[in-house]
């Protein structure tokens, strides 16, 4: 994947820097697999505004993405990589022996006319699906399960990939995205390979209208409302605002809000690095 970056001919072009899209092969999605996408732009069934900052964009159809997989022991081919403005991932859409059509997220390097299988027992190349107790120490994989059968939870996003580190009984050891390494069940099932689009990080997107075409208005700062708007308003002159916080008065900077007794703390070995 490459990135692309503008003459400045324009202001918004000067710091421009967006994908080339070399991997994408069709503009064409499959059509048996969208369906319209309503946009709320943060209002509730009565019309009030529950979130602040977005509305507008683009209109959008939803793909449907298999993260689960359980189709076991068929074959597919990659027939297309294609553009999801849903995610910030490729997707590819398969083509199994049987005529099924289906969507899965693009591992990085998958090319079209390349075989991807689900299931036991299978090699762990690239693109296939199989449960994390299979896969030999070291292996780079995205779209984890968390539950056996859940579908895909983690790992999901642009350039995303965790490491199989060790196995003990009937866990595997996981290095995730964040630095944290935890404990998966061995049938949780994953994808071999890294999530494509690798350079979607290094974007830039030059002027306020691209956020604007994402469906993101203007956010405003604490710092420069008024103190009834944000316990860090106020004040004479361009004032600090004191301890920084939320509008709810939650601070932010180091404040943990991660519930103290929760379940899954059993199963992290190492948190994720600060």
């Amino acid at each position: 994947m490459a990135l692309k970056k503008y003459k400045p001919v324009t202001p918004g072009q000067r710091f421009k820097v967006i994908s080339a899209f070399d991997e994408i092969t069709t503009d064409k999605p499959e059509k048996s697999l969208l369906c319209p996408k309503s946009r709320t732009g943060g209002r509730n069934n009565s019309g009030k505004m529950t979130m602040r900052y977005r509305g507008g964009g683009h209109k959008k159809m939803y793909r449907f993405i298999d993260f689960k997989r359980e189709k076991d022991g068929v074959p597919a081919v990659v027939k297309t990589i294609e553009y999801d403005p849903n995610r910030s991932a490729r997707i590819a859409l398969v083509f199994y022996i049987d005529g099924e059509k289906r969507y899965i997220v693009a591992p990085h390097g998958l090319k079209v006319g390349q075989q991807v299988i689900s299931g036991t027992g299978i090699s762990p190349d690239l693109g296939n699906c199989l449960p994390l107790g299979e896969m030999p120490f070291g292996s780079i994989v995205h779209n984890i399960e968390l539950r056996p059968g859940q579908g895909a939870k983690m790992a999901r996003s642009a350039g995303s990939y965790a490491q199989l580190m060790s196995r003990d009984g009937k866990y595997v050891t996981i290095k995730m995205p964040s630095g944290e390494t935890r404990m998966i069940l061995c049938a949780c099932r994953a994808t071999i390979g890294m999530v494509s689009n690798v350079d979607h990080n290094l974007e830039v997107s030059g002027k306020a209208g691209r956020s604007r075409w994402l469906g993101r208005r203007p956010r405003v700062r604490g710092v420069v409302m008024n103190p009834v708007d944000h316990p860090m308003g106020g004040g004479e002159g361009r004032a600090s605002g004191g301890h920084p916080r939320s509008r709810k008065g939650i601070p932010a900077k180091g404040y943990k809000t991660r519930a103290p007794k929760k379940n899954s703390d059993q199963y992290i070995i190492e948190r994720r690095k600060k």
